[in-house]
């Protein structure tokens, strides 16, 4: 391993003004990785168990990936997205040859941001109509448009004190714990949380909305899965009322739930995928919508009026390329081998400390949330209380022996979305570093 300490990696000389910055925190600067672990300007080595930002799926030097990278940079670096271009294509095919059936186009974009928004954009145009329904607590991203569809307050009320967020409902999360709903089981919540659904449907006028946006697995917003039966239902919905699903899976796609989409999980064939961040194991920025048959072709009979200059960039395409070649060689294998083995680590976690009031996830992403147990709520809700947050130090506790995780939304929780890569002896270093953490926070 080289560590790079070049000026410009230095956080303490840094130009350049940290995302998601706080100026009573002070980020750690870093500069160099392998496989599942990163390394510090001070050579300290930490196990990144959130994966930077829940997408260096395929780790942090995978070789495949970076070759690709150059023989694209080498052959020619970039290809107007107005332009067709031979790795795009092929990127495109391989896209959809591992997607849902009905899935068959891709529209690249940049970010994850960008994708939803060309997503909605294409749903409003296709349909006609303008309502787009999302979750509450939700995340899709932080430009306006996109954070106008997001469901978590803290970012959405950032956008809304400049700009009107118009177009956009909101309907209640199908969470099992602490749920909005009064079901006894996971299937009757379940039931509840449709028939919600279908209500706010109805009171907004089906019409008028053109799609439904939501992940399949809940990615910053808590990692939670819909109870069985829950997509059948929106699925059913969808198609009674004439609206569009979208599923957003910027985190959840590409090995990060166990398959290479996370809706594949629940059975269910949405009318559009939203993807970015692990479509090239975040190596250089890559997003994009897949689309099924009707709207590519849709699509193509009428053609396309705006763009961006960096969608379907030729080196990004080539990432993703080589990181489709480690997914199929093992990486998503990995995350069904060792699904169980997390699954039950955490578990004995929440059984071993009363603070702990769930655990729950899929594949490799996972909360663990804390709750007071004599009253089933958080010890600390950061959207109404001030001072200490218990989750945040159990994470700084985490970090300062070299594991890192990562906070919800709203961050009463610890967000563990490891590199696909991991081993079971990493996974129970890991789980070994967070046991003692929340046992020095909480006793």
């Amino acid at each position: 391993m080289s560590l790079n300490s070049e000026p410009d990696q230095r956080g303490s000389s840094a130009a350049s003004i940290p995302h998601w910055y706080g100026p009573d925190d002070e980020p750690i600067s870093l500069v160099d990785g392998s496989g599942a672990y990163v390394y510090d300007e001070a050579e300290n080595e930490y196990l990144d168990f959130l994966a930077q930002l829940y997408c260096v799926n395929a780790g942090h030097d995978d070789q495949r990936i970076i070759e690709k990278m150059t023989e694209q940079a080498n052959r020619i670096p970039y290809v107007s997205s107005s332009k067709r271009n031979a790795t795009r294509n092929e990127l495109a095919n391989r896209l959809a040859d591992v997607a849902p059936d009905s899935l068959s186009d891709v529209f690249f974009s940049i970010s994850g941001s960008e994708a939803n928004e060309s997503a909605i954009q294409i749903a409003r145009e296709y349909t006609g109509s303008q309502k787009v329904l999302t979750r509450w607590r939700s995340y899709h991203g932080s430009t306006y448009g996109a954070a106008g569809l997001t469901g978590d307050p803290e970012t959405r009320s950032v956008v809304e004190r400049h700009a009107a967020v118009t177009g956009v409902g909101k309907f209640l999360p199908p969470l099992v714990h602490r749920s909005p709903f009064d079901g006894d089981t996971p299937e009757e919540i379940g039931r509840q949380a449709a028939e919600h659904l279908e209500f706010v449907i109805r009171n907004e006028g089906p019409d008028s909305i053109a799609a439904i946006l939501t992940e399949p697995i809940a990615g910053t917003s808590g990692a939670y899965p819909a109870p069985p039966g829950y997509f059948e239902r929106v699925r059913e919905l969808c198609d009674e009322y004439d609206i569009l699903l979208i599923s957003d899976e910027v985190i959840a796609g590409f090995g990060r739930c166990g398959d290479w989409f996370g809706i594949q999980t629940e059975g269910v064939e949405p009318d559009m995928i939203t993807f970015a961040k692990g479509v090239t194991s975040a190596y250089v920025p890559l997003a994009g919508v897949l689309a099924s048959d009707e709207i590519g072709d849709w699509l193509n009979e009428t053609g396309i009026e705006v763009g961006q200059t960096f969608a379907g960039h030729p080196i990004g395409c080539a990432a993703g390329l080589g990181a489709m070649d480690a997914y199929e060689d093992g990486l998503i294998d990995n995350v069904r081998t060792l699904e169980g083995e997390f699954r039950e680590g955490l578990e004995a976690i929440e059984r071993r400390h009363e603070a702990v009031g769930s655990v729950h996830g899929r594949g490799f992403l996972w909360s663990v949330e804390f709750t007071d147990p004599e009253t089933g709520e958080p010890y600390f809700d950061p959207r109404v209380d001030s001072g200490d947050n218990p989750a945040e130090r159990v994470r700084e506790i985490a970090a300062e022996n070299g594991v890192l995780f990562g906070s919800g939304r709203p961050d009463v929780q610890v967000l563990l979305s490891p590199p696909l890569c991991i081993d079971s002896d990493q996974l129970e270093d890991a789980l070994s570093v967070l046991d003692a953490a929340i046992d020095e926070v909480f006793g």
